[in-house]
């Protein structure tokens, strides 16, 4: 609903073709989020149920983002040389075949193979939605567009785990519920499917206006000279560090609930004040901007992040983890669409999908990295050790972000 009201703005600037297409990629990443957001937690309560500990659980993390790291870069080349509405529409039905082999998995193994998928999935769709996004919008208005992108997306963030701890809280039996979910998850996607297969022929026109005769692709960078570019290595620092987080309040959340004997009901709804939080950051990002410049939200973000998740352990009262997780959840929520818009803008414009397929695989290197070295940890000290050690990352990596954002968010125009 929010997001229509922003389309006469479009229209304007666009036409209204682009607004058009624009709308559909926002209702788009709003429902796979919904449908991945409801699966990924009720995914973790069905590999407890088949015998999962805090390791394995920790490795499926790792088997939604392993995959998607080696085949983003080739998904952003894509995007760039062709139409980028290929890669959403192939994204969705690798999401739609994901959650019904989840379904269908019966133990631990087929449950990673079907989670593989579906990370692959998310990632072909999230590549073609920024691609998209990056060739409809002006560069004065890519923050503002992209927190669109991203506030649509917590938008289902925020529906996904309430709605999940609803189908599980309606039966006794878990296995039923768990089954449920998934194809309740499945059949949003199979939505979201509709949604994004007539994507093509506005998307492939502005693909084409933007690199006319394929000239401007032939002189694209490769990955390496992308990250040689001021500014993307910071962007794709914060970005990792900031997703990785997010991902391990999903998985983690529900084995610390499952350990202080809070209902799965409870988890939905404290994920759901966090994905909130994101997008009431999210829409806020232009009058932040003006206020204090993109340096100092992102490391506003990064290092505010930190800290609160570092003390998401020792929060006892379940008001108190409410509390924390609404703070940190704004300040993750700046973070995305800022470190989208620095990479974008530090790139020639026909390198624009493969600079944000390179973040978005250093996103998913990240989501590897992290949590198998967080899963030995949590292992030994148990799944509250996950929250420190995160946390710790992001102070560290925030010492970093002003001076490497500094010299993209003045040349950003």
């Amino acid at each position: 609903m929010g997001f229509t009201a922003a389309s006469p703005v479009v229209r304007r600037r666009l036409g209204p073709a682009a607004s058009g297409w624009l709308g559909r990629v926002l209702l788009y990443v709003l429902l796979t989020q919904l449908a991945i957001f409801l699966i990924r937690p009720v995914l973790t309560y069905r590999a407890l149920d088949l015998g999962a500990g805090d390791r394995e659980v920790g490795l499926l993390v790792v088997a939604f983002a392993l995959v998607p790291a080696a085949i983003a870069i080739p998904l952003g080349r894509l995007s760039d040389r062709r139409r980028p509405a290929i890669v959403v529409q192939g994204g969705a039905v690798l999401l739609v075949v994901g959650s019904l082999l989840l379904y269908l998995a019966s133990n631990l193994t087929g449950l990673a193979l079907a989670t593989v998928v579906l990370g692959s999935g998310a990632v072909a769709g999230l590549v073609g939605a920024q691609a998209v996004i990056a060739r409809l919008a002006p560069d004065a208005g890519l923050d503002r567009d992209f927190g669109l992108l991203t506030a649509a997306a917590s938008v289902g963030q925020m529906i996904g785990p309430p709605l999940a701890g609803l189908l599980l809280s309606a039966d006794a039996d878990r296995s039923t519920t768990t089954g449920r979910a998934f194809l309740v998850g499945g059949a949003l996607l199979c939505v979201a499917l509709l949604v994004c297969w007539r994507l093509g022929d506005g998307a492939g026109r502005t693909a084409a206006a933007t690199a006319p005769d394929g000239k401007a692709t032939a002189a694209a960078p490769g990955a390496l000279g992308i990250l040689r570019l001021p500014g993307v290595r910071g962007g794709i620092v914060a970005s990792l560090t900031l997703l990785t987080a997010v991902d391990l309040l999903i998985a983690y959340l529900p084995v610390i609930g499952e350990e202080r004997g809070i209902s799965p009901g409870v988890v939905g709804l404290l994920l759901s004040v966090r994905a909130a939080a994101s997008v009431l950051s999210r829409l806020l990002i232009p009058p932040m901007l003006r206020r204090w410049g993109r340096t100092r939200l992102l490391w506003a973000s990064t290092l505010g992040t930190g800290v609160l998740l570092g003390l998401l352990p020792l929060a006892a009262p379940i008001w108190l983890l409410a509390l924390l997780l609404a703070v940190a959840g704004f300040l993750l929520g700046i973070g995305q669409p800022l470190t989208m818009s620095l990479v974008v803008q530090a790139v020639p414009a026909a390198s624009r999908g493969a600079a944000l397929s390179i973040r978005i695989m250093g996103n998913r290197l990240g989501q590897v990295v992290l949590p198998a070295g967080i899963a030995v940890a949590t292992g030994v000290f148990g799944a509250a050790s996950a929250f420190v050690l995160v946390g710790g990352l992001l102070v560290m990596s925030a010492v970093g972000v002003p001076r490497q954002a500094g010299g993209t968010g003045g040349t950003g125009g």
